[in-house]
Parts: structure tokens; C-alpha cells; sequence
């Protein structure tokens, strides 16, 4: 009897010291957010950001809290440290003179680790209007472009992917010719072709171009897409392969393709994305080649370094009857010579690269100029958080849009969009494209 006294009362000890010792472990939420359900404000309106630090869904007090609030992508106007309490720490601005975009940057340090929080207010975002110049043959210089690839035959390869294909779709690893640069005249562009399967003889689908976001990696084709019934093309711009292992894409993204957004910027001729911009033209020509395309319904989407050829691809080739494009990139980029954020790849917030040279070449390439000449419906969407391409840099570009446009804010999101957002760019595609 004592022995099992004994052993209970020991096992109440150990049960009781290891509660004592027990460490909650939990991450630490920064939830900034604003007045206004919109977060859009008049000019001069005072904006009040509310900054909550909570753990466990539970607000924490006695944490050094920072904040720095300013302009998108410039230096704060307000910097400050405070100590956080039982309630949101309040915030309050005095609003901008200007159209844009006013952000407040929200920092916790804990354990080792830095917890982060932002939220950011629009000015009149309608009334942004584009900093860079139109240049006054930027026609001609496209047109020019595009004769030149004409005389250049395509070629195409086909490599079926048995392993890659499905039983609604067929994949194809693909390549075609396109215009080169530097002494090279002739290039080729890769991707991956993915064909709606049919039991129904010479039967047409439309088709889809998907243009790449920045970088350098392998893809796998838009095979939801293909299912559905939609001839889709997704692209490389890096004139490689696209079916290689990672670590193949990782020794060019940290070799010869570092930085591959500013090279040969100098010369308008020569700039890394001349030959992109016209293989989006020929990546059409390859896709509406196919015997299977139906010969009149043809749409571009892409994100990123990808809305930003969207928006040149609908521009630039009038086959095109509609375009997705989310937070495109190499919007309004001389943004920064005026104060502002300029679009990615921020180049001219650097000084030194605000050369007459540089700067009249990213005017041929800015996504403000393709979007003036926009003939045909598109879907755009970005949040006021992303810290990649400003939104000040993206309304300069969707301003100046005068054909029917539909835009989808995901207010706090950064550089990406919502599982929302996607869903509904996707359905508005496939309306459009299977409807007609």
C-alpha cells in the first residue's frame, strides 16, 4: 500500500514539474491594418493604421514594437519605437499631397527572430498618372521588330511526354525559331504544349499563351487549362529547355543569367528583352499553327515579369481577343526620377543607372506604352501590399488602359494573389475563351 502511495506521489511530481517547465511556442502574428474598409483615401486625408501583436490569437504586451511609415519603396517620414500593450498600438499619418500609395511597415524581435506586418494606403490611385515618355517612333521600332522576326521561319519541334500527359490532355516538350541578339540572328524559345484530347475527329479548341514570371527554372506545362478544353503554351523567354533538373536552372540563375533584366540596357537594339517581347509574337504564330486551334480564339495570362508581357502581348500581336494580367512588372520604371516607386526591376532607384542611355531604352520596353495601345478586354489584378512591383508603378499602366478592363484588388495581398483572385482570372478566361 505505501508503495503505491509512494508511486502515485511521484507521478504527481513529475506530472506538476513538467507543466512548471513547459514553454508556450507559438508565432507571433503583426496584423496592420487601416480606417477604411477600401484603404483608398482623398488627398490630404489623415489615414489611421492599427497595429495588432498577438500570440496564440492573443494580444501581447511588453514587446518592443517598431513601425516606419512613408511612401511605397522611399525613405519613412515617421519612424518610431514603441512598447505594446493590451490593445492595438495606433498609428496615425497625415495623408499625401500626391496620388499614390502610403505604407507602414510594422517590426517585432523576439527569441532571435523578426516578425513583420504592413499595410498601405492608396491616394487616389485613379489619378496616378505614368512618369516615363512615350518615345515618338516606338511605333515604327515594334514594327520594325516584328518584320524581322516574320523572315525568320519557325521551325518547329515537338517532343511528346508520354510520363506528363494525362487522359484529358497530351504534353509536349516544344521549340520553335525566333529573332536572337547579340551576334546571333536566329534563337529558339522552348515551352510546354499541352492539347486537349478528343474523341470527336478535327475537333478545334482555343488557345492560351502563359508568359513567365522572372526568373530562370523548368515548367510543367497549364494542364488544368488543357483539360478544360484550351490549347495552352507555357514558355521559357531564356532560349533554354525547360524539362532539365533544378540545379540546371540554379547554376544559370547565379551565372550567366544573373540580373538578366538590365542587360545590354544601353542600346534599345541590343536590351535582353527585344528578343522576349517579339518571341511572345512568335509564340502565337507557333499556336495558332496547330491543327487544332480553332482559328479565332487566342488569350495571353501571366504574372509578374509575365503580366508584364501580357500586357506587350495583347499590344503587340492583334490575334490576341483578351488578356489576364496580375501585378505586372516594368511598369512606369522611370517612376523613381520623379520620387515615386518605379516599377520592377526598381533599376532607377539606383542613381547610377539613371543614364540618358538607359533610361531612353526602358521608354521602348515600358509596359505604360503597350498598355496605351490595349485594344481588346482584359482582367487585372494585384494587391496594395506587394513589395515587388509597387502599385503606384502598376496604376501609372492601368490608367492610361482605354479598352474594357475589369480589376480584382486583393488589398492585402503582396506579390501574389489570392486562391479568390486566381479562381476567377481562370474563369473569366475560360468564358471568354469557350463561350465565344
Amino acid at each position: 500500500m505505501k508503495q503505491k502511495l509512494v508511486a502515485s506521489i511521484l507521478l504527481i511530481l513529475f506530472v506538476c514539474l513538467t507543466a512548471a517547465t513547459q514553454d508556450s511556442i507559438g508565432t507571433y502574428q503583426i496584423r496592420v491594418s487601416l480606417d477604411r474598409p477600401d484603404w483608398t483615401y482623398e488627398l490630404n486625408q489623415p489615414a489611421r493604421f492599427t497595429v495588432g501583436v498577438t500570440l496564440n490569437n492573443a494580444h501581447v504586451a511588453g514587446l518592443p514594437l517598431k513601425y516606419a511609415c512613408g511612401p511605397e519603396m522611399m525613405p519613412p517620414i515617421m519612424e518610431k519605437t514603441v512598447t505594446t500593450a493590451a490593445q492595438p498600438v495606433m498609428i496615425e499619418t497625415p495623408g499625401m499631397k500626391e496620388p499614390g500609395f502610403f505604407r507602414c511597415i510594422a517590426t517585432v524581435e523576439k527569441n532571435g527572430r523578426t516578425y513583420r506586418g504592413l499595410a498601405t494606403a492608396g491616394y487616389r490611385p485613379d489619378l496616378i498618372k505614368p512618369v516615363v515618355g512615350e518615345p515618338a517612333d516606338f511605333d515604327r521600332f515594334w514594327s520594325d521588330g516584328k518584320e524581322k522576326l516574320a523572315k525568320i521561319a519557325v521551325e518547329p519541334k515537338m517532343d511528346f511526354l508520354p510520363a506528363s500527359s494525362t487522359p484529358k490532355a497530351d504534353l509536349y516538350h516544344v521549340s520553335f525559331q525566333t529573332v536572337g541578339s547579340g551576334f546571333s540572328p536566329v534563337s529558339r524559345i522552348y515551352g510546354i504544349l499541352a492539347v486537349p484530347k478528343t474523341s470527336k475527329p478535327n475537333q478545334k479548341f482555343p488557345a492560351l499563351l502563359r508568359v513567365p514570371g522572372a526568373g530562370v527554372r523548368p515548367y510543367t506545362g497549364q494542364i488544368a487549362m488543357a483539360e478544360s478544353g484550351i490549347i495552352t503554351l507555357e514558355i521559357g523567354i531564356h532560349g533554354i529547355p525547360v524539362t532539365q533538373p533544378q540545379s540546371f536552372y540554379d547554376d544559370l540563375r547565379n551565372g550567366a543569367l544573373n540580373r538578366y533584366m538590365l542587360y545590354n540596357m544601353d542600346d534599345r537594339d541590343d536590351y535582353y528583352y527585344r528578343r522576349v517581347f517579339l518571341s511572345v509574337v512568335r509564340a502565337n504564330d507557333f499556336l495558332t499553327s496547330l491543327p487544332q486551334y480553332d482559328g479565332r480564339n487566342l488569350g495571353v495570362i501571366g504574372g509578374s515579369q509575365g503580366g508584364a508581357l501580357a500586357i506587350v502581348t495583347a499590344a503587340l500581336d492583334p490575334r490576341v481577343k483578351g488578356l489576364a494580367a496580375s501585378y505586372p512588372a516594368m511598369s512606369d520604371m522611370a517612376g523613381y526620377t520623379a520620387n515615386r516607386a518605379g516599377g520592377w526591376p526598381r533599376q532607377f532607384h539606383d542613381v547610377k543607372m539613371r543614364t540618358k542611355e538607359k533610361l531612353e531604352t526602358a521608354a521602348y520596353y515600358d509596359v505604360v506604352n503597350f498598355a496605351r495601345r490595349l485594344k481588346v478586354p482584359g482582367i487585372y489584378s494585384w494587391g496594395f501590399n506587394d513589395e515587388v512591383c509597387p502599385p503606384t508603378s502598376i496604376y501609372a499602366s492601368y490608367n492610361v488602359i482605354s479598352s474594357p478592363k475589369t480589376l480584382l484588388l486583393g488589398l492585402e495581398m503582396g506579390h501574389a494573389n489570392s486562391q479568390e483572385q486566381g479562381d476567377r482570372i481562370n474563369k473569366w478566361i475560360e468564358d471568354r475563351l469557350l463561350k465565344e
